[in-house]
């Protein structure tokens, strides 16, 4: 039988206990339940992934983290502390959100639109500073929008409109960044060129938690999964420790070789054709 080399995975070094976790939570809409019993833990300083089918409560359970959602029962802890007991604005400072969709003011303007990032660091003794015009000076090069800074956001393209409101995330300047499916209306290469820039935010020490559907970007980019199925965790680990043929059957009910990536030799997906002959185990 030829040997398999192992598949490499993003880290190596294993994460200290996450800032943000749930303990037991279930979490729903007014009486639905969505998701129940979550514990699970974001490691500080990480890029994590929450992947799983459609409708299994991934961005449940990212708008809980945000104290979008609150728990009907258990907890959602932000540095051990119950997160509903900070004020709004010490939130806000600590976690940034982008959810699936977003509607802009009409006739705002896009460094308009990315400046409101800076909000939860003004108040009415201390309004816009040199620090707020920096840091959208930042998140609008981060993402490559400088051309278009005075450009109405209703003028721009779904990818545009899309990295517009990554800027406006960046330039909260928070520690810790949740998004939800950000690469939604981008083309591939701005998915990659986002996914790069997240990847180099927390190799700058900050936590990005997003919601992927594509496996083989997760695992490229993200150093931890959490796999979700049915309003559950199934799993959650290193790309090396989670994708197995064993778990994108059980969950995603796809029947599947895991290979190497043969650029970066983190795990990549590659699904079996069903009316193809099995492949053949000795090499």
């Amino acid at each position: 039988m030829t040997a398999t080399r192992p598949i490499a995975g993003p880290a190596a070094v294993p994460h200290p206990a996450g800032r943000l976790r749930t303990e037991n939570a279930t979490i729903g809409y007014d009486r639905t339940v969505v998701c129940r019993d979550l514990t699970v833990s974001v490691p500080p300083r990480s890029f994590t992934a929450i992947i799983g089918p459609n409708g299994c409560g991934k961005s449940t359970l990212l708008r809980a983290l945000a104290r979008v959602l609150r728990p009907s029962s258990g907890q959602i802890l932000l540095d051990d502390r119950p997160i509903g007991s900070y004020r709004t604005k010490e939130v806000a400072r600590t976690i940034g959100l982008l959810p699936q969709s977003s509607i802009a003011p009409d006739g705002i303007r896009v460094a308009d639109l990315v400046a409101r990032g800076r909000a939860p660091h003004q108040s009415l003794v201390q309004q816009w500073r040199p620090e707020d015009e920096a840091a959208v000076a930042d998140a609008l090069a981060a993402t490559r929008l400088n051309e278009i800074a005075g450009k109405l956001v209703s003028e721009l393209s779904g990818g545009q409109r899309q990295r517009a409101w990554v800027a406006m995330l960046l330039a909260q300047q928070t520690s810790i960044m949740l998004l939800d499916e950000p690469t939604t209306f981008l083309d591939i290469a701005h998915q990659y060129e986002l996914l790069q820039l997240l990847r180099n935010l927390r190799r700058d020490g900050k936590t990005v938690v997003t919601v992927l559907h594509d496996l083989n970007q997760a695992a490229r980019y993200a150093d931890h999964l959490i796999v979700m199925d049915d309003g559950r965790i199934d799993t959650a680990g290193s790309p090396t420790e989670v994708l197995t043929t064993e778990m994108v059957e059980r969950v995603f009910g796809l029947r599947a070789l895991i290979v190497p990536d043969p650029a970066t030799g983190t795990p990549t997906v590659v699904p079996l054709d069903p009316e193809a002959a099995a492949p053949n185990a000795e090499g």
